[in-house]
């Protein structure tokens, strides 16, 4: 979820546009990911590898080099702007801001992505970019954040579970409840039009105190997760085989488990059931070279397109009736009540006073609450619901 820390993506297909049972949409013939992969291999790596290429009917129009050295001016202070690694993770998360946007624009073959440039008060700012009414995505969000300032301590302990983390920082504030903080991230939200088109969340955050190399106070989080609002086994091997990939280049240990904290960490504790099919998560992250899990982060950014757009390119033009779409608009339902209970990015956020409209653009512009619902025995949205109720191993 956004919060004022972070580097923001959101992206939703249309869920409020008319609709016609028991047809809505003009079947296409079924196209599996491998075949997707091999036919359009070449395009989805123009997708990942386009910043040589100028922004097209956005806020901004420049190459996205420009573009990023412009952020680091405007948005990074002087001791930020050296080649350290605050603004190495700067310049990871804008790429890859602009690549995504790239990749989300082709995809969907219509809306273009809007910037909306804000500053904080206290410090620091952020580049929203949101694809609103695509003829894929009902909204695509892309948000950056990177701020500073002075942190309370009570802030602290929403931003991290870790108590050794709050016990040094409530040693190091000294007496003065507050602490001075530097944070940058980028996440995602996807709620794609069609029900068989899954929603997809990313983050991937750095957040570090001043004096850090003194006293070592910084961590990474971070992760990419999937929720369908029906189950295709094929696709989630996909979206959880391009994570493990990822993971076990740096560590196999990391895949299995990352796979099962997010497992803990996406389920609505007052449903008894997951937000979706999990992925991977980790938080708190400061055991290791700084320099080896930034390059973690950023392959797992990397591996965000590849992981994703092959599965709502495959069921982007899928027929559904109505009875689908509602069942969809229920599960985006579910999403709302996480992101505003339990997601931590959403809670740190409004709690440090972070920028309402980047927070809560996670979320779809429209969702459905029925009261008591109840799915059908041996239907197709009982066989969703069992997997959120109890979260599988794909491999």
């Amino acid at each position: 979820a956004a919060c004022a820390v972070c580097l923001t993506i959101y992206m939703s297909p249309e869920g409020n546009r008319d609709v016609q049972s028991p047809a809505i949409t003009k079947a296409r013939t079924p196209t599996t990911l491998g075949a997707f992969s091999r036919i359009n291999g070449a395009s989805l790596r123009s997708q990942k590898y386009s910043l040589q290429r100028s922004l097209k009917g956005g806020a901004v129009d420049v190459p996205p080099k420009e573009v990023s050295q412009s952020l680091l001016q405007t948005m990074l202070r002087p001791e930020d702007k050296s080649d350290s690694l605050r603004s190495r993770f700067a310049e990871n998360i804008r790429r890859a801001q602009l690549e995504i946007c790239n990749a989300i624009e082709e995809l969907d073959g219509g809306a273009k992505f809007t910037e909306d440039a804000w500053d904080r008060e206290g410090g620091g700012g952020g580049r929203t970019r949101v694809l609103a009414k695509g003829n894929v995505f009902e909204k695509a969000g892309v948000a950056l954040s990177i701020v500073y300032g002075q942190m309370p301590l009570k802030a602290i302990s929403v931003a991290t579970e870790d108590p050794e983390i709050i016990k040094r920082a409530t040693e190091l504030a000294q007496g003065t409840e507050k602490l001075p903080f530097f944070v940058a991230s980028i996440s995602s939200v996807m709620h794609p039009r069609n029900p068989f088109a899954p929603t997809m969340h990313f983050n991937y955050r750095f957040f570090d105190f001043d004096n850090s190399t003194e006293n070592g106070l910084w961590w990474f989080g971070g992760g990419t997760d999937l929720t369908p609002s029906y189950l295709n086994v094929e696709d989630i091997q996909h979206f959880h085989g391009t994570l493990k990939k990822t993971c076990d280049k740096h560590d196999p240990e990391y895949y299995p488990k990352f796979k099962a904290w997010a497992d803990r960490y996406f389920k609505i504790q007052h449903r008894g059931e997951t937000r979706g099919v999990g992925g991977i998560f980790f938080d708190d992250f400061n055991n290791k070279d700084p320099e080896d899990i930034f390059a973690f982060s950023k392959d797992c950014l990397d591996s965000v397109v590849e992981a994703y757009t092959p599965i709502v390119a495959k069921h982007k033009d899928d027929e559904f009736t109505q009875k689908q779409k509602d069942w969809q608009q229920m599960r985006r339902g579910r999403y709302v009540e996480f992101n505003l209970v339990y997601d931590r990015g959403t809670t740190f956020g409004l709690r440090t006073g972070g920028r309402v409209e980047s927070i809560l653009m996670s979320l779809p512009e429209s969702a459905r609450w029925e009261y008591n619902h109840k799915v059908e025995p041996g239907s197709p949205e009982e066989e969703m619901l069992e997997v959120f109720k109890n979260p599988r191993d794909w491999f």
